[in-house]
């Protein structure tokens, strides 16, 4: 996935915008860094567990804006991990099929060994 060139922008936008949210509640809302990159995430994801809200309205303002571009984003990156995940997934299913085709068509011999047993 990271040979690919579109998968690496999308990754490198993903980190740049969670660095971003991180850094920008650092400096205004005043919390820790770790904080700040949880509440990034957490926000990015809307799972929202509501421990921290912004106080600021700066941070209102921005939290708003960095929803509705954060979002599209973060699911711009992670639809293409779920796509390789559910490919691979079909290409070992599809894998499997043949090689079970394969094997009963290469070693069936048992209507040849019932005509043979048959005549004598």
């Amino acid at each position: 996935m990271l040979e690919d060139e579109k998968f690496r922008s999308l990754l490198y936008i993903a980190v740049l915008t969670l660095a971003i949210g991180t850094f920008f509640y650092h400096s205004v809302e005043g919390w820790s860094w770790l904080d700040s990159l949880y509440f990034s995430v957490i926000t990015l994801t809307t799972v929202g567990y509501g421990d921290f809200t912004p106080e600021t309205n700066y941070g209102k303002i921005f939290t708003i804006i960095y929803i509705f571009i954060g979002l599209g984003i973060l699911i711009g990156f992670v639809t293409p991990i779920g796509e390789y995940i559910v490919d691979r997934r079909l290409e070992r299913v599809q894998k499997r099929e043949q090689e079970k085709e394969i094997s009963e068509k290469e070693l069936d011999f048992s209507g040849v060994v019932g005509k043979l047993r048959g005549k004598r």
